[in-house]
């Protein structure tokens, strides 16, 4: 906290002394340091006062850049919440104001009066920009724990401007963000932009993925991190970081592949620092690493401007992501969820020929967590020169969530056919799994691993369910009866395979069906319930999860003409007509249910190394 009493006595360090004027603008020659520092007061402030502003444009010192105060935007922001505007000039004048300027401080007689945080729309060519006032930074803290109902995360992109029907949420947002996107029609005070930097990610991993965070209101730029940064647990060195005008990234991944938010440090009391002036996403409550930002050059643009960064080590934690500022802990240590990944290709005799280990953490956050997870996978797999149109992905996961049983995930996809890219499917597949388990309700999941491998197979792997038969179709209660089924490749001869099917002994008299199915077709029902249903037990999600049927297995399942009731997690085969009645009244229970007209008990189910799709029901008579 910084409580207003501790405000009015708070001094100015003596690196901080203004000395005379020179030329009219206060000659602080000498950039900030961390401590206590006294605030310029906004009612002092008068149009044509002269500051100055530290910024870092290359490298990790901060430069001067002299401000004049233009006025005061009064309620800018909110009742009695002000912006104040200035023109910087120096070396501000060809770059503008860029990305990664948030949260430069300002001074006016060696005072601080706030931060850079705001710039005049696009196309401006005045390095016009807004300034929060200190005081509203300083009062970051003193908000509820909750997390804002204008939080920027993925969920907010509108779904129904995608142009493609894709399966599942995860990859519907991804594909809505790409497909839209316009330039403000109106010139107008806007945060400036927070450049979010992917480094060791491909081309068309950031072409795929940078478009959901423009319409977050942030920017993509290219850029490093350095090999400290694999690590949440803070540099040796964190205690004398993070100097105001220096530059911060917040970390979103750390390892081969990195992805940091980065602006500037306007507040160090040695132990806490407040940057930005803005949010970075507006989550509230925040647990990620911050690390030092080393810049390489500011891009100068009359459109987006933006400083190019290497994030080099992490130095703490950020627990505040406000309207007004970000407020980090130096010497913290965030929570990071670890990932091991590992991607290898192989020949058409079934050897491997290349393979790739990844090694990386993800930042943990109930919306943000499953679509890094996503960016990832895709990043992975699309780094793989042996990538081809018509290649197939096996998949197998294991996510460590502390206190329950490991969930095994295992998939496979081959090209559907569609303008969306095989790997896309996939890592939508994948981001979903982690979309189920981080909206429970009832309290975030700790993932202390997540081991996953993914295969690339050299051929399109499908094959479609054709038929069956059975030799005799009457049958004996308890008996175990060969039946032939009969699978159709992409490419290539019909797969034949015999399975010893079971007759279960108190099966009843009379006709039955037998239904070789693929894994969509059996779990349908169960996955509307589950879709109007939110789960708040978090074993209850992991089960779900390790219940889920894999596409690369048929089933074989014994069908009844009794109803089945899908409610959750929970399945009520075979209900009598008289107990869903009472269901269907609405008298036995609050959550929404499924039923369909027929029970399917599943008998077994056969391993193929190929997706199985389709379905096909047999009759016989029961003795």
């Amino acid at each position: 906290m910084f409580p207003r009493a501790v405000l009015c006595s708070l001094f100015i360090s003596c690196s901080l002394v203004a000395a005379t004027p020179e030329h009219g603008i206060p000659n602080m020659t000498v950039p900030p340091k961390a401590g206590k520092v006294d605030l310029f007061p906004e009612s002092a402030l008068k149009p044509g006062m002269k500051g100055v502003a530290w910024t870092v444009f290359q490298g990790s010192k901060p430069d001067r850049v002299p401000v004049e105060i233009i006025g005061v935007w009064q309620n800018a922001w909110g009742p009695k919440q002000d912006i104040i505007i200035a023109r910087l000039t120096g070396k501000a004048e060809r770059t503008n104001v860029a990305g990664g300027m948030s949260g430069s401080p300002v001074y006016i007689d060696g005072k601080l009066l706030g931060a850079i945080s705001l710039r005049l729309s696009v196309f401006s060519p005045d390095a016009i920009c807004g300034i929060t006032p200190i005081q509203l930074m300083l009062d970051v803290k003193s908000f509820d724990t909750g997390r804002p109902a204008n939080a920027r995360t993925p969920d907010k992109i509108q779904q129904a401007r995608a142009s493609l029907p894709v399966p599942g949420d995860m990859l519907a947002r991804v594909m809505a963000a790409g497909s839209s996107g316009s330039l403000p029609e109106t010139p107008m005070m806007t945060p400036i932009a927070t450049p979010i930097t992917m480094s060791g990610f491909s081309d068309d991993a950031v072409k795929e993925f940078s478009p959901i965070f423009n319409q977050l209101g942030l920017s993509v730029a290219q850029g490093g991190a350095g090999g400290a940064l694999d690590s949440a647990k803070p540099a040796k060195d964190w205690a004398g970081s993070m100097q105001p005008g220096e530059s911060i990234a917040a970390v979103l991944v750390a390892g081969d592949m990195t992805m940091t938010g980065g602006g500037t440090v306007t507040y160090n009391d040695g132990k806490r620092v407040l940057a930005f002036g803005h949010p970075l996403f507006n989550l509230g409550p925040v647990d990620m690493p911050i690390a030092k930002d080393e810049i390489i050059t500011t891009l100068a643009s009359s459109y987006q401007p933006t400083k190019m960064g290497n994030a080099t080590e992490v130095v703490g934690a950020l627990h505040q992501d406000r309207h007004s500022a970000i407020e980090g802990e130096l010497g913290a240590t965030a929570q990071m969820i670890p990932v091991s990944m590992r991607v290898r290709s192989y020949n058409r005799n079934n050897t491997v020929r290349n393979s790739r280990d990844f090694h990386f953490s993800v930042f943990v956050d109930q919306k943000w967590t499953p679509y890094l997870m996503m960016a990832t996978l895709f990043n992975s797999l699309s780094q793989l020169n042996d990538f081809s149109e018509e290649a197939t992905f096996r998949l197998h996961g294991e996510l460590q969530v502390q206190g329950q049983r490991p969930i095994e995930l295992t998939t496979m996809q081959a090209p559907a056919g569609t303008p969306v890219p095989t790997p896309m499917l996939l890592a939508g597949w994948w981001g979903d799994k982690f979309n189920r388990l981080f909206v429970n309700s009832d309290k975030m999941p700790k993932l202390d691993a997540v081991n996953v491998s993914v295969d690339l197979l050299p051929e399109r792997r499908i094959a479609q369910i054709e038929s069956a038969w059975i030799a005799d179709n009457k049958v004996r209660p308890g008996a175990e009866i060969p039946v032939k089924v009969f699978l159709q490749p992409y490419h290539g001869e019909r797969i034949e395979r015999t399975i010893n099917l079971k007759i279960p002994a108190g099966l009843s008299r009379g006709q039955h069906q037998i239904l070789f199915s693929d894994a969509e077709t059996l779990s349908r029902f169960q996955n509307i319930a589950s879709s109007l249903n939110r789960i708040e037990d978090i074993p209850q999600t992991v089960a779900l999860l390790n219940e889920e049927r894999s596409n690369n297995r048929l089933y074989v399942s014994l069908i009844d003409s009794q109803p089945t009731v899908y409610s959750d997690e929970k399945i009520l085969p075979s209900l009598p007509a008289s107990v869903l009645n009472v269901m269907q009244s609405g008298r036995a229970t609050n959550h929404e249910f499924v039923s369909s007209p027929e029970s399917a008990h599943q008998e077994t189910s056969v391993p193929f190394d190929v997706v199985v799709t389709g379905s096909y029901s047999l009759k016989i008579f029961v003795n």
